[in-house]
Protein backbone atom coordinates (compact mmCIF):
# COMPACT_ATOMS: atom_id res chain seq x y z
CA UNK A 1 0.00 0.00 0.00
CA UNK A 2 3.05 2.35 -0.79
CA UNK A 3 1.33 4.64 -3.33
CA UNK A 4 -0.24 7.84 -2.16
CA UNK A 5 -1.24 10.69 -3.26
CA UNK A 6 -1.54 14.58 -1.83
CA UNK A 7 -3.50 17.42 -3.15
CA UNK A 8 -2.79 20.86 -1.67
CA UNK A 9 -6.15 22.60 -2.41
CA UNK A 10 -5.88 26.44 -3.00
CA UNK A 11 -7.76 27.07 -6.74
CA UNK A 12 -10.32 25.68 -7.87
CA UNK A 13 -8.50 23.69 -10.63
CA UNK A 14 -7.22 21.39 -8.03
CA UNK A 15 -10.65 19.79 -7.42
CA UNK A 16 -9.99 17.91 -10.42
CA UNK A 17 -6.73 17.01 -9.29
CA UNK A 18 -8.46 15.43 -5.70
CA UNK A 19 -11.01 13.75 -8.18
CA UNK A 20 -8.36 12.53 -10.45
CA UNK A 21 -6.36 11.37 -7.42
CA UNK A 22 -9.06 9.11 -6.43
CA UNK A 23 -9.78 7.60 -9.36
CA UNK A 24 -6.14 6.82 -9.82
CA UNK A 25 -6.25 5.09 -6.02
CA UNK A 26 -9.76 3.01 -7.34
CA UNK A 27 -7.48 1.90 -10.77
CA UNK A 28 -4.86 0.81 -8.29
CA UNK A 29 -7.05 -0.72 -5.67
CA UNK A 30 -8.73 -2.72 -8.27
CA UNK A 31 -12.79 -1.17 -7.13
CA UNK A 32 -15.37 -1.65 -9.54
CA UNK A 33 -16.74 1.75 -11.32
CA UNK A 34 -19.74 2.12 -9.43
CA UNK A 35 -17.59 2.53 -6.42
CA UNK A 36 -14.96 4.34 -8.12
CA UNK A 37 -18.06 6.88 -9.09
CA UNK A 38 -18.86 7.24 -5.04
CA UNK A 39 -15.00 8.63 -4.51
CA UNK A 40 -14.75 10.36 -7.33
CA UNK A 41 -17.76 12.47 -5.82
CA UNK A 42 -16.52 12.09 -2.42
CA UNK A 43 -13.12 13.34 -3.32
CA UNK A 44 -14.96 16.35 -5.61
CA UNK A 45 -17.50 17.52 -2.20
CA UNK A 46 -14.54 17.12 -0.05
CA UNK A 47 -12.13 19.42 -2.09
CA UNK A 48 -14.77 21.73 -2.96
CA UNK A 49 -15.65 22.44 0.55
CA UNK A 50 -12.00 22.98 1.46
CA UNK A 51 -12.11 26.00 -0.78
CA UNK A 52 -15.86 27.34 -0.17
CA UNK A 53 -15.49 26.70 3.93
CA UNK A 54 -11.95 26.51 4.47
CA UNK A 55 -9.83 28.97 2.14
CA UNK A 56 -8.05 25.98 1.18
CA UNK A 57 -6.32 22.93 2.62
CA UNK A 58 -4.92 19.21 1.46
CA UNK A 59 -6.68 15.97 0.75
CA UNK A 60 -4.45 12.93 1.04
CA UNK A 61 -5.69 9.86 -0.79
CA UNK A 62 -4.30 6.03 0.54
CA UNK A 63 -4.96 2.38 0.02
CA UNK A 64 -5.98 0.68 3.28
CA UNK A 65 -6.67 -2.98 3.85
CA UNK A 66 -11.04 -3.14 3.95
CA UNK A 67 -12.36 -3.81 7.46
CA UNK A 68 -13.41 -7.36 6.61
CA UNK A 69 -12.77 -9.58 3.19
CA UNK A 70 -10.29 -9.24 0.64
CA UNK A 71 -9.15 -6.49 -1.44
CA UNK A 72 -8.16 -3.09 -1.36
CA UNK A 73 -10.29 -0.21 -0.13
CA UNK A 74 -9.52 3.75 -0.70
CA UNK A 75 -9.49 6.01 2.02
CA UNK A 76 -9.58 9.56 1.25
CA UNK A 77 -8.66 12.72 4.04
CA UNK A 78 -10.17 16.38 4.18
CA UNK A 79 -7.58 18.41 6.14
CA UNK A 80 -7.81 22.06 7.02
CA UNK A 81 -6.94 24.84 9.55
CA UNK A 82 -10.11 26.89 8.56
CA UNK A 83 -12.98 28.23 11.08
CA UNK A 84 -14.28 25.05 11.61
CA UNK A 85 -17.70 24.90 13.13
CA UNK A 86 -19.69 23.45 16.42
CA UNK A 87 -22.37 20.92 15.38
CA UNK A 88 -20.98 18.37 12.89
CA UNK A 89 -24.70 17.02 12.68
CA UNK A 90 -26.39 19.90 11.60
CA UNK A 91 -23.10 20.10 9.24
CA UNK A 92 -24.11 16.68 7.65
CA UNK A 93 -27.57 17.60 7.06
CA UNK A 94 -28.80 18.41 3.54
CA UNK A 95 -29.50 21.75 3.29
CA UNK A 96 -27.26 23.51 5.75
CA UNK A 97 -24.58 25.94 4.45
CA UNK A 98 -22.48 28.63 5.45
CA UNK A 99 -21.92 29.61 2.07
CA UNK A 100 -24.39 31.41 -0.23
CA UNK A 101 -25.56 30.17 -3.23
CA UNK A 102 -24.34 26.38 -1.73
CA UNK A 103 -27.42 23.51 -1.69
CA UNK A 104 -25.74 22.08 1.57
CA UNK A 105 -25.68 18.64 -0.07
CA UNK A 106 -21.84 17.78 -0.27
CA UNK A 107 -21.14 16.40 3.39
CA UNK A 108 -24.28 14.06 3.10
CA UNK A 109 -23.51 12.82 -0.42
CA UNK A 110 -20.46 11.88 1.20
CA UNK A 111 -21.68 10.21 4.18
CA UNK A 112 -24.13 8.35 1.86
CA UNK A 113 -21.43 7.48 -0.93
CA UNK A 114 -19.06 6.02 1.76
CA UNK A 115 -18.77 2.69 3.78
CA UNK A 116 -17.54 4.79 6.65
CA UNK A 117 -17.56 9.01 6.73
CA UNK A 118 -16.25 10.84 9.91
CA UNK A 119 -16.19 14.18 10.65
CA UNK A 120 -14.11 16.45 13.19
CA UNK A 121 -14.20 19.84 13.40
CA UNK A 122 -13.51 22.58 15.91
CA UNK A 123 -13.98 26.60 15.46
CA UNK A 124 -11.12 27.85 14.82
CA UNK A 125 -9.06 25.25 14.61
CA UNK A 126 -9.96 23.47 11.47
CA UNK A 127 -11.60 20.76 10.21
CA UNK A 128 -10.71 16.70 9.43
CA UNK A 129 -12.94 14.77 7.36
CA UNK A 130 -12.28 10.93 6.33
CA UNK A 131 -14.02 8.98 3.94
CA UNK A 132 -13.48 4.93 3.18
CA UNK A 133 -14.64 3.72 -0.03
CA UNK A 134 -14.72 -0.36 -0.19
CA UNK A 135 -14.88 -2.63 -2.66
CA UNK A 136 -18.64 -3.39 -1.72
CA UNK A 137 -21.08 -0.30 -1.24
CA UNK A 138 -23.03 -0.67 2.17
CA UNK A 139 -26.21 -2.46 2.59
CA UNK A 140 -29.15 -0.11 3.66
CA UNK A 141 -29.96 -0.63 7.06
CA UNK A 142 -27.24 -2.51 8.00
CA UNK A 143 -24.95 -2.51 10.80
CA UNK A 144 -20.84 -2.66 10.15
CA UNK A 145 -18.93 -2.83 13.50
CA UNK A 146 -16.46 -0.06 13.78
CA UNK A 147 -12.66 -0.71 12.95
CA UNK A 148 -10.47 -0.21 15.72
CA UNK A 149 -7.54 1.03 13.91
CA UNK A 150 -6.49 3.88 11.33
CA UNK A 151 -3.66 5.77 9.93
CA UNK A 152 -2.25 8.27 7.46
CA UNK A 153 0.91 7.82 5.23
CA UNK A 154 2.13 10.97 3.24
CA UNK A 155 5.38 11.17 1.36
CA UNK A 156 8.18 13.25 1.26
CA UNK A 157 7.89 16.19 -0.96
CA UNK A 158 4.69 14.74 -2.29
CA UNK A 159 6.84 11.76 -3.84
CA UNK A 160 4.11 9.08 -5.42
CA UNK A 161 6.02 5.89 -3.24
CA UNK A 162 6.11 5.98 0.45
CA UNK A 163 8.43 4.45 2.80
CA UNK A 164 6.44 3.99 5.47
CA UNK A 165 3.54 1.71 5.81
CA UNK A 166 0.92 0.64 8.51
CA UNK A 167 -1.35 -2.57 8.96
CA UNK A 168 -3.14 -4.62 11.29
CA UNK A 169 -4.87 -7.86 11.95
CA UNK A 170 -7.01 -9.74 14.19
CA UNK A 171 -6.07 -13.46 15.49
CA UNK A 172 -8.47 -14.54 18.11
CA UNK A 173 -8.71 -12.29 20.96
CA UNK A 174 -5.63 -10.10 19.44
CA UNK A 175 -6.08 -7.12 17.40
CA UNK A 176 -2.37 -6.23 16.24
CA UNK A 177 -1.00 -3.26 14.58
CA UNK A 178 2.08 -2.31 12.75
CA UNK A 179 4.07 0.24 11.68
CA UNK A 180 6.97 0.19 9.53
CA UNK A 181 9.79 3.01 7.85
CA UNK A 182 11.56 1.02 5.53
CA UNK A 183 15.41 2.91 5.30
CA UNK A 184 15.54 6.06 3.33
CA UNK A 185 12.75 6.69 0.94
CA UNK A 186 11.04 6.06 -2.46
CA UNK A 187 10.41 2.16 -3.71
CA UNK A 188 12.96 0.60 -2.29
CA UNK A 189 11.87 1.79 1.16
CA UNK A 190 8.49 1.20 -0.12
CA UNK A 191 9.18 -2.38 -1.14
CA UNK A 192 10.79 -3.18 2.73
CA UNK A 193 7.63 -1.85 4.91
CA UNK A 194 5.46 -2.73 2.45
CA UNK A 195 6.39 -6.52 2.96
CA UNK A 196 6.27 -5.66 6.81
CA UNK A 197 3.15 -5.39 6.49
CA UNK A 198 2.13 -8.54 4.22
CA UNK A 199 4.11 -10.43 7.02
CA UNK A 200 1.82 -9.49 9.98
CA UNK A 201 -1.24 -11.06 8.32
CA UNK A 202 0.56 -14.03 8.75
CA UNK A 203 1.79 -13.70 11.55
CA UNK A 204 -0.50 -11.82 14.14
CA UNK A 205 -0.84 -14.92 16.09
CA UNK A 206 2.59 -13.73 17.29
CA UNK A 207 4.04 -12.12 20.45
CA UNK A 208 5.28 -8.80 19.37
CA UNK A 209 8.92 -9.77 19.72
CA UNK A 210 8.40 -12.65 17.90
CA UNK A 211 6.64 -10.79 15.11
CA UNK A 212 9.59 -8.54 14.69
CA UNK A 213 11.90 -11.48 14.70
CA UNK A 214 10.02 -12.86 11.91
CA UNK A 215 9.97 -9.96 10.03
CA UNK A 216 13.71 -9.39 10.82
CA UNK A 217 14.25 -12.72 8.52
CA UNK A 218 11.21 -11.91 6.01
CA UNK A 219 13.01 -7.90 5.64
CA UNK A 220 16.83 -9.61 5.06
CA UNK A 221 16.98 -9.44 1.48
CA UNK A 222 15.25 -5.80 1.74
CA UNK A 223 17.21 -2.34 2.88
CA UNK A 224 15.29 -2.97 5.98
CA UNK A 225 13.12 -1.13 8.83
CA UNK A 226 11.94 0.56 11.53
CA UNK A 227 9.27 -1.19 13.34
CA UNK A 228 6.98 -1.27 16.18
CA UNK A 229 4.27 -3.31 17.11
CA UNK A 230 1.27 -3.10 19.46
CA UNK A 231 -0.80 -5.87 20.66
CA UNK A 232 -3.81 -5.57 22.56
CA UNK A 233 -5.21 -8.90 23.79
CA UNK A 234 -9.16 -8.31 24.33
CA UNK A 235 -9.49 -10.92 26.94
CA UNK A 236 -6.30 -9.78 29.21
CA UNK A 237 -7.33 -5.87 28.65
CA UNK A 238 -3.28 -5.79 28.30
CA UNK A 239 -1.53 -4.29 25.43
CA UNK A 240 2.02 -4.97 24.77
CA UNK A 241 4.41 -3.03 23.05
CA UNK A 242 8.03 -3.60 21.26
CA UNK A 243 9.73 -2.10 18.67
CA UNK A 244 13.09 -2.42 16.55
CA UNK A 245 14.66 1.56 15.19
CA UNK A 246 12.95 4.99 15.01
CA UNK A 247 9.31 4.41 15.50
CA UNK A 248 7.75 5.40 18.22
CA UNK A 249 4.20 5.54 20.19
CA UNK A 250 2.44 7.33 23.39
CA UNK A 251 -0.48 5.58 24.88
CA UNK A 252 -2.93 7.47 26.93
CA UNK A 253 -4.37 5.73 29.65
CA UNK A 254 -7.03 8.58 31.89
CA UNK A 255 -5.87 11.98 31.30
CA UNK A 256 -2.12 11.38 30.80
CA UNK A 257 -0.13 10.50 28.25
CA UNK A 258 3.25 7.36 28.01
CA UNK A 259 5.80 7.71 25.91
CA UNK A 260 7.52 4.36 24.52
CA UNK A 261 10.89 4.40 22.47
CA UNK A 262 12.06 1.76 20.44
CA UNK A 263 15.13 -0.25 20.66
CA UNK A 264 18.21 0.81 18.00
CA UNK A 265 18.36 -1.37 15.38
CA UNK A 266 16.94 -1.92 11.66
CA UNK A 267 14.97 -5.31 11.39
CA UNK A 268 16.63 -7.22 8.41
CA UNK A 269 19.82 -5.76 9.19
CA UNK A 270 20.39 -5.18 12.84
CA UNK A 271 18.90 -7.08 15.20
CA UNK A 272 19.22 -6.58 18.70
CA UNK A 273 19.93 -9.71 20.79
CA UNK A 274 16.86 -8.87 22.94
CA UNK A 275 13.40 -7.21 22.17
CA UNK A 276 12.26 -5.26 25.14
CA UNK A 277 8.14 -5.45 25.42
CA UNK A 278 6.46 -2.94 27.40
CA UNK A 279 3.05 -4.14 28.96
CA UNK A 280 0.44 -1.76 30.20
CA UNK A 281 -3.44 -2.28 31.11
CA UNK A 282 -5.93 -1.47 27.73
CA UNK A 283 -8.99 -0.06 29.47
CA UNK A 284 -11.98 1.42 27.38
CA UNK A 285 -10.52 5.31 27.61
CA UNK A 286 -7.12 3.87 26.48
CA UNK A 287 -5.61 5.21 23.20
CA UNK A 288 -2.55 4.67 21.26
CA UNK A 289 -0.61 6.78 18.67
CA UNK A 290 2.30 5.53 16.55
CA UNK A 291 4.20 7.56 14.12
CA UNK A 292 7.45 7.59 12.00
CA UNK A 293 10.42 9.93 12.52
CA UNK A 294 8.45 12.62 9.99
CA UNK A 295 6.40 13.54 12.75
CA UNK A 296 8.35 16.31 14.56
CA UNK A 297 9.96 14.69 17.92
CA UNK A 298 8.33 17.25 20.05
CA UNK A 299 4.74 17.06 18.64
CA UNK A 300 1.86 17.62 21.66
CA UNK A 301 -0.72 15.10 22.03
CA UNK A 302 -4.20 16.40 21.61
CA UNK A 303 -6.19 16.69 24.97
CA UNK A 304 -9.45 17.74 22.94
CA UNK A 305 -11.57 14.68 24.54
CA UNK A 306 -14.16 15.10 21.45
CA UNK A 307 -11.98 14.39 19.04
CA UNK A 308 -9.83 11.59 20.96
CA UNK A 309 -13.34 10.04 20.82
CA UNK A 310 -13.44 9.84 16.98
CA UNK A 311 -12.76 7.65 14.86
CA UNK A 312 -9.08 6.24 15.07
CA UNK A 313 -8.69 7.58 10.95
CA UNK A 314 -9.88 11.05 12.18
CA UNK A 315 -7.53 11.21 15.11
CA UNK A 316 -4.82 10.29 12.88
CA UNK A 317 -5.05 13.04 10.71
CA UNK A 318 -5.76 15.75 13.17
CA UNK A 319 -2.40 14.79 14.75
CA UNK A 320 -0.76 14.69 10.89
CA UNK A 321 -2.38 18.00 10.32
CA UNK A 322 -1.66 19.66 13.62
CA UNK A 323 2.32 18.62 13.49
CA UNK A 324 3.08 19.92 9.94
CA UNK A 325 2.73 23.95 8.61
CA UNK A 326 4.48 25.43 5.78
CA UNK A 327 6.25 27.18 8.39
CA UNK A 328 7.66 23.43 9.51
CA UNK A 329 7.42 20.83 6.86
CA UNK A 330 7.84 17.71 6.64
CA UNK A 331 11.33 16.30 6.10
CA UNK A 332 10.77 12.09 5.60
CA UNK A 333 7.90 10.21 4.86
CA UNK A 334 5.33 10.52 7.76
CA UNK A 335 2.54 7.99 8.98
CA UNK A 336 0.84 8.15 11.57
CA UNK A 337 -1.73 4.83 13.29
CA UNK A 338 -3.87 4.89 15.61
CA UNK A 339 -5.67 1.77 18.32
CA UNK A 340 -8.38 2.51 20.06
CA UNK A 341 -10.75 -0.10 22.16
CA UNK A 342 -13.42 -1.43 19.95
CA UNK A 343 -16.34 1.00 20.65
CA UNK A 344 -18.48 2.91 18.58
CA UNK A 345 -17.37 6.46 18.55
CA UNK A 346 -19.49 9.99 17.65
CA UNK A 347 -22.73 9.50 17.13
CA UNK A 348 -21.99 10.66 13.36
CA UNK A 349 -19.46 8.43 13.09
CA UNK A 350 -20.07 5.35 10.11
CA UNK A 351 -23.60 6.42 10.39
CA UNK A 352 -25.57 3.46 8.13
Amino acid sequence: MSRVWEVPVHDSTRVRDARTAAQEACAQAGLTAPRTAAAELVATELATNLLRHAGGGRMVVNLVAPPAGAGTSVQLFSLDHGPGFADADTALRDGYSTAAGSLGAGLGSCLRSANAFHLYSLPGRGTVATARIDPEPRTRGSAQAPVPVGGITTALAQAEQCGDAWGWARSGGLVTLLLADGLGHGPKAAHASTAAVAELRRAAHLPPAEILRRLHVVLRPTRGAAVTVAQVDVDRAELSLAGVGNVSARVRSGDGWTSHVAHPGIVGAYFPAQVPVRRLPWRRDSLLVMHSDGLPSRWAPPEDTRLLAHDPSVVAGAILREAGSPARPARDDTSVAVLAPDRRTSPHDSRL
